[in-house]
């Protein structure tokens, strides 16, 4: 399978994905572990990858997605964003709605 496959593949079948360095109970970014807490704080259930375990898809992806840093939060197969505009949304209470609209929040 073609590595933008894989991708596509990926976030056709999860309604939130984060594309993040390490993973949610050991991210190795400062930026990636922002993320994640905001994520917590907002119950979501998501899917992560680990970028530093495929290569393939690290690079690819910032094709892809025409965004060239990391972590990149995907909700309903569309890039919301990195850290600084993920945080923003968070802040204006605009994130949780987003979550809450794909029904990806846990119980």
């Amino acid at each position: 399978m073609e590595v933008i496959d894989r991708i596509k593949d990926q976030l056709g079948s999860h309604s939130v994905v984060l594309y993040m360095k390490g993973t949610p109970d050991f991210p190795q970014c400062g930026f990636s572990g922002q993320v994640v807490q905001v994520m917590q704080a907002c119950r979501a259930k998501f899917m992560y990858i680990n970028i530093f375990e495929d290569l393939e898809v690290r690079e690819a992806l910032k094709e892809y997605s025409q965004w060239p840093t990391y972590p990149q939060l995907y909700i309903s197969g569309e890039l919301v964003g990195g850290c600084d505009i993920i945080m923003d949304l968070y802040n204006k209470g605009e994130l949780q709605t987003m979550i809450a609209n794909v029904d990806c929040v846990a119980e």
